[in-house]
């Protein structure tokens, strides 16, 4: 049974830098990918980013591409999100989750996740 823990958020202003981190436990991760999600006050769960364990292809959504950075250390099952230029827009609950056995088509999906973690605020001021 995967486990996930995110740590890492915050309060920040805008413009700063932040990195989650989120560890995982339980089976091998090499058929799986990880991925950032995130969840801003009534609105639904939105994709972030995702990595695929075996090949480290990375995917982004249109909204931090150039800002955020995914990665991923192989010895310590952790996966870091490097967040830089915060915007107030990117205020949220994020979310780090496993997808086994995933496919391009379903890694920017929610539900086609397995497992997630308990999440980690990130609030940015203005």
């Amino acid at each position: 049974q995967v486990q996930l823990v995110e740590s890492g958020g915050g309060l920040v202003q805008a413009g700063a830098t932040l990195r989650l981190s989120c560890e995982g436990s339980g089976p091998p991760f090499s058929s799986y990918a990880m991925g950032w999600f995130r969840q801003a006050p009534g609105k639904e769960r939105e994709f972030v980013a995702a990595i695929t364990w075996s090949t480290g292809t990375t995917y982004y959504s249109d909204s931090v591409k150039g800002r955020f950075t995914i990665s991923k250390n192989n010895a310590k099952s952790t996966i870091y999100l490097q967040m830089n230029n915060l915007k107030p827009e990117d205020t949220a609950v994020y979310y780090c989750a496993a997808q086994r056995r995933p496919t391009v088509q379903a890694i920017r999906v929610p539900s086609e996740y397995d497992a997630w973690g308990q999440g980690t605020q990130v609030t940015v001021s203005s």
